[in-house]
């Protein structure tokens, strides 16, 4: 990247997971939880370290037992912990997820307000944000002032010292007062993105239209920029740049939980386009980034919790040999 950079900046949520000790149950019936480090911005970071590359994380937790416990997992993972905060007054926070026997994720957050929400923008190690060859965020952190202030500030930053803006929106409707704020909050910085991904969830949510074809997909894409990308689970990704678009097929594994399969995909990505910029301007280069975007998703669906299971490069290259 610009002067040789290749720090991957993650902005947003670092929580604490509780999940079921038994699958395919809903939240009441579950027996017992046990507690899993999450939060799609924090899994990104992590995800680049975890293959070789650079991370850092900014982010507000609280100062807790929990709060402690998930900056201490940055730092165990290689992540750069210096944008980190803590609040004294409010908790880290928490959030328990199941996945029911009809294959539906459940959720119930607690966070009125938590940790997370209240980062101010004069909190923002800026110094740090500077550093960024891209910086990565969700739309979690658009819900609730001040963290929606500090969030687009955070991206004024960053797009000012020349990073490239990285938007999954990871939609979580319950967090949402409504369906329609979510939407008009999502789309609201749409247009400031350079490398946006959507799963076929969030596809359909935003356009409304329950269909993947190009002409649906066009309809987020914007001039401003580089690269869209449509994740769709176990059938691969669609990409689409200003001069080409195609397809790239995922790879054939025995799933056990998806959670963290698409984080992986995208620290995966956003690792390779620090490395090599021009992957964006150059078809083949840029698939072969997708496939090994696929390859790392699909290594985290086939073992539990999301963070465990990110793989190494050398984990995400044997399973690209074998296939």
């Amino acid at each position: 990247m610009a002067g040789g950079r290749e720090l991957v900046v993650s902005f947003g949520e670092m929580l604490i997971d509780f999940v079921p000790t038994v699958a395919g149950v809903s939240l009441a019936e579950a027996p017992a939880f046990l507690k899993a480090p999450g939060g799609a911005p924090a899994n990104v970071a992590i995800a680049v370290s975890r293959l070789g590359g650079e991370a850092a994380f900014v982010g507000k937790l609280g100062d807790d037992e929990f709060g402690r416990m998930l900056a201490a997992i940055l730092r165990d993972n290689g992540v750069d912990a210096g944008g980190v905060v803590f609040d004294a007054g409010a908790r880290t926070a928490l959030a328990f997820v199941t996945l029911r026997a009809d294959g539906e994720r459940e959720f119930m957050f607690y966070r009125n307000p938590s940790a997370d929400m209240l980062l101010t923008a004069d909190e923002l190690n800026v110094e740090l944000i500077k550093r960024a060859a891209v910086f990565h965020y969700g739309s979690i952190s658009l819900i609730a002032e001040p963290c929606r202030s500090a969030h687009l500030r955070a991206m004024e930053i960053a797009k000012e010292a020349g990073a490239l803006l990285s938007y999954d929106p990871n939609l979580r409707e319950a967090l949402w007062p409504s369906r329609e704020e979510a939407r008009t909050q999502i789309l609201s910085i749409w247009d400031q993105a350079d490398i946006v991904k959507v799963s076929e969830v969030e596809l359909e949510f935003l356009t409304g239209i329950n269909s993947v074809e190009d002409d649906v997909v066009m309809k987020l894409w914007r001039p401003t920029m580089k690269l869209l990308l449509v994740t769709l689970g176990d059938q691969g990704c669609k990409y689409y740049t200003r001069d080409f678009h195609g397809a790239v097929p995922s790879f054939k594994v025995q799933q056990v939980d998806t959670t963290g399969a698409g984080d992986a995909f995208v620290g995966a990505l956003l690792k390779r386009i620090v490395r090599d910029p021009s992957s964006l301007q150059d078809q083949k280069k840029l698939e072969e980034a997708i496939k090994f975007a696929n390859a790392c998703g699909a290594i985290t669906a086939t073992k539990k919790g999301a963070i465990p299971s990110l793989p190494t490069e050398s984990e995400v290259l044997q399973l690209i040999a074998k296939a």
